[in-house]
């Protein structure tokens, strides 16, 4: 925790913050609470009340950019200021590790946690997984969270200078031209942020604050040098020294250190010439040199560190006399450049400008040759790193060992289990020190080599994978075949598995995974539970349904026993896509449920999967309400996925089917278009059937018989064809179609195709008049889709389906059932005539019955009588019949003349 009770912050806000809540993995809760830390004033800080009323009149902008040089004090200004602001403030202190978006995203959310405990928890969870959502979906989604923030709020992120990734850059600009009214943003750096502001001043949205504004006038630099610092100086001397460093603070900071003892301050001063850098060089010399030995020391062995801690500190200086903490105590005292980074004086930071430079005097200071002062450091990094490793911080750990070229200890922490696989920080920090190893010690090492690929493909950089396998391979040539060989020969097999899936090349696919799982070793479970996943994956695409769930099931246990949770994730939910296509609906619900347990708040792009199963399930139970919250829920995360039109395609499909469901087919049809230009524009084939079998049923639905012939026969889809034969009247045909084909799905064990070939099946013998027949295979469909539950399958089939159930029930044949379907069919037809409008006022003598005026619209759509007998089931004289009556009310002769006539009276 960042205090062990309630404190008062700057901002005069109580809180007692955990920022475990936004804990990146591998981090530690000190780690992370010494970014989100807000710095403290010291009582005598110079009072800078010409700045603070101008940042105050500014809070009505978006912006405050603070810009200039090191040692303005800038970050010193913005603490005093939000002292007495009166509103929450959120803190941010950045680094270089920040350049990855996903780093800066999580500890952005982290920092905003301390003053708001409960904005971005889904956010961060998204940020562990794998394949984050991309930083403007999360932005959006952490915008839309602080909106409802009931106060004013401040963020200010510190040192913006060290972020150069374009990548924050832009998430940055998205946050700036998207901030909500009670938010202000303030960023403190030493060169401009690449920011659009240009834009940001036309509309007057920022506030700028310079090294001009920032340097010290006359009066302050004498109130810093005499009041705070404890010297004597005359006005003469301030001025001087005031000139000589142009008010620049650290200079003045630095110069009144080594003023510090000295008599002649007059001729000290007078000394310092040249520009701020030299004059640093200078006062840094003067500084040093004033402190003794065991502090110049200590200064100097752990400037290597990031940040410190008092136990950090002792075992990275063990010759020191003085325990770490108390050292650090003492800096702090003594204002020797060390920032506190917690209440409780735990853990600190040198001033970035201090650190530097004292990283580039420590090789000077051993005084011995440059290789053996290089080895010195070399200790000190390796120091580190042990004590990390300690505490269970492998990222910090790794970071040390990289430092010291340690090239073993860098390796066991890579290959470690507590190291982050799947987190984007974890993978660029690895990826980077791999990247910088010469050939010839990866070939000395092949377990790097594919360390390096894994991770390449982690990162979805698929054209250097292979690359680094054949290089493991090649450095693997004549080595003995014990049991770590083999281990890595299965290794690559696992990646080149995984990596042949993409292009979908089954039969590498599968060849690989099967060599992987024979050369793996045992106990190498996360590299087994991929080669499963592949063959699996394959299994699936092949139609062995079997097959698929056994690799899943085996996915599933040793993710478990490795703590690999993603991959547990993606399996479970590919298991309840096999139960679901099983007909085992409640199972499958169970499943999708679990995974989005597993899950949490973690808006993983993923679950959309898991979504959009739980709205097929519920629209086959009916629950259309259910199934349409779930498919919004699914495109929301598909629109953050790597597969985005992929998966925006099938809630597409799944809306036009529940469109047509509520009676909406030109909606559908709508629908159905946008998905099949979106899968050519991006060449989705794969999902092109699955548009077309849709579009069938919605072309039938209008009365384009023609374009769903042409679609059926395109695509070679049975089912569809069937349909097709049953509008034209040629209910033999379908059955031809309908026969094979259950025997085919049979054969293959593919439960939810027999059913509905079933279903259908019932529907076509029963046009045919065979009834027995039909009643048959009706109640066989009905005992098969009981279990689980199956509504729609039924309902979709209309009114034939709603006859053949009456006539089932009257025979006694599963009452249960078909009440339940009857009630079902009933109350559809209940709530479609409540929502459909009243039927136009018609300006005839007789006016057109209900059913005439539904002949009319069929004749308007181009049927013939044999294909409105049919869609009506009615027989074909009563709908010549109907045609008569129509053409005498309407004062017409053909049918020709009965659409004009209808469509100047309004009736169409």
């Amino acid at each position: 925790m960042l205090s062990a009770e309630p404190s008062r912050t700057p901002c005069g806000y109580a809180c007692s913050c955990e920022p475990s809540e936004g804990k990146e993995a591998g981090m530690s809760t000190p780690i992370l609470a010494t970014k989100l830390y807000h710095p403290r004033l010291r009582p005598n800080m110079v009072s800078r009340l010409r700045l603070t009323e101008r940042l105050n009149a500014g809070l009505h902008r978006k912006l405050t950019l603070i810009s200039a040089p090191a040692g303005f004090g800038k970050t010193t200004l913005v603490s005093e200021w939000t002292l007495g602001l009166g509103r929450p403030v959120a803190w941010l202190s950045l680094d270089e590790g920040e350049n990855d978006p996903t780093r800066f995203l999580t500890y952005l959310v982290a920092a905003l946690q301390t003053i708001a405990p409960t904005i971005g928890k889904g956010v961060l969870g998204a940020l562990q997984s794998p394949q984050p959502p991309p930083p403007d979906s999360m932005l959006t989604t952490l915008l839309n969270e602080l909106t409802t923030l009931p106060d004013q709020i401040v963020l200010v992120l510190d040192d913006y200078h060290l972020i150069e990734a374009q990548a924050v850059d832009q998430a940055l600009t998205f946050l700036v031209e998207h901030l909500p009214p009670q938010m202000h943003l303030v960023i403190v750096t030493r060169s401009d942020p690449h920011l659009p502001l240009a834009r940001l001043r036309a509309r007057d949205q920022v506030t700028e604050l310079r090294a001009a504004d920032l340097r010290f006038t006359s009066s302050e630099a004498a109130a810093f040098l005499n009041q705070m610092m404890g010297l004597t100086l005359s006005e003469q001397d301030i001025a001087a020294l005031e000139r000589r460093t142009e008010g620049w603070i650290a200079g003045l900071q630095l110069a009144a250190l080594s003023l510090q003892g000295q008599e002649d301050a007059t001729r000290l001063i007078a000394s310092f010439t040249g520009s701020h850098q030299y004059v640093l060089d200078y006062l840094m010399e003067e500084v040093l040199g004033q402190q003794d030995a065991r502090i110049q020391t200590f200064l100097l062995h752990t400037s290597i560190l990031d940040r410190m801690s008092g136990p950090l500190c002792d075992a990275v200086v063990l010759d020191s006399a003085t325990p770490g903490q108390a050292t650090l105590q003492d800096l702090e005292r003594a204002n020797l450049f060390l920032i506190p980074l917690d209440n409780e004086r735990r853990w600190y930071r040198y001033h970035h400008l201090f650190a530097e430079l004292l990283r580039l005097r420590l090789p000077q200071s051993f005084s011995s040759s440059p290789a053996d002062a290089q080895s010195q450091v070399t200790s000190l990094h390796l120091r580190a790193s042990s004590w990390y490793e300690d505490q269970g911080l492998t990222m910090e750990a790794f970071h040390h060992a990289a430092a010291a070229n340690d090239v073993e200890r860098a390796e066991r922490l890579l290959e470690g289990k507590s190291l982050p696989r799947h987190v984007p920080g974890a993978v660029t920090t690895a990826l980077s020190w791999l990247g910088s190893l010469p050939k010839t010690v990866l070939d000395a090492r092949p377990s790097l080599w594919v360390r390096y690929a894994t991770l390449l493909l982690v990162r979805a950089e698929m054209t250097s994978v292979e690359e680094k396998l054949q290089a493991a391979e090649s450095a693997l040539q004549g080595a003995n075949l014990d049991e770590r060989t083999r281990d890595l020969i299965g290794q690559i097999a696992a990646v080149r598995a995984t990596l042949a899936l993409t292009p979908y090349q089954p039969e590498t696919v599968l060849a690989q995974s099967r060599r992987a799982l024979e050369y793996l070793d045992p106990e190498n479970l996360f590299s087994r539970a991929i080669a499963h996943w592949t063959l699996g994956a394959t299994y699936q695409l092949q139609g062995d349904r079997a097959a698929a769930r056994g690799a899943y099931t085996e996915v599933i246990k040793n993710s478990q026993a490795s703590e690999d949770l993603f991959t547990t994730i993606m399996a479970t939910m590919c298991l309840g896509i096999l139960q679901e296509a099983d007909n085992q609906l409640h199972l499958a619900v169970q499943t999708y449920q679990r995974v989005l347990q597993l899950a949490g708040d973690q808006p993983l792009p993923h679950l959309c999967e898991a979504h959009l199963g739980l709205a097929r399930v519920l629209y086959e139970w009916n629950d259309l309400e259910g199934a349409e919250q779930h498919r919004r829920q699914s495109l929301h995360l598909a629109r953050q996925s790597d597969h985005e039109v992929e998966y925006s395609i099938a809630c597409k499909v799944f809306l036009a089917r529940l469109s047509l469901a509520r009676g909406e087919a030109s909606g559908a049809a709508a629908l159905l278009t946008e998905a099949n230009k979106e899968a050519l524009q991006h060449k989705v084939v794969a999902r092109m059937p699955e548009i077309a079998a849709a579009q069938v049923l919605t072309f039938l639905r209008q009365g384009s018989l023609s374009a769903a012939v042409h679609l059926a026969q395109t695509y070679q889809l049975p089912l569809s064809q069937a349909r097709v034969h049953l509008a034209q009247g040629n209910p033999s045909a379908a059955l031809a179609v309908l026969e094979p084909l259950r025997q085919q799905v049979e054969a293959k064990g593919w439960q939810d195709e027999r059913l509905k070939v079933m279903v259908l099946q019932a529907v076509a013998a029963r046009a045919c008049g065979e009834k027995d027949q039909a009643l048959h295979l009706l109640v066989d469909a009905l005992a098969m889709a009981e279990p689980a539950g199956f509504i729609r399958l039924f309902l979709d089939e209309g009114l034939p389906m709603a006859s053949l159930l009456s006539e089932a029930m009257a025979l006694g044949s599963m009452p249960d059932s078909i009440r339940k379907l009857l009630a079902a069919f009933e109350a559809e037809k209940q709530q479609s005539e409540n929502n459909s409008s009243p039927p136009p006022a018609q300006p005839l003598l007789e006016p057109l019955s209900e059913r005439e005026l539904e002949v009319l619209h069929l004749v308007a759509a181009g049927l013939s009588n044999q294909e409105i007998s049919e869609r009506l089931f009615l027989a074909l004289g009563t709908v010549k019949g109907h045609n008569l009556k129509i053409f005498g009310k309407l004062g017409v002769q053909r049918r020709t003349e009965a659409i004009a006539r209808a469509r100047e009276l309004g009736l169409l």
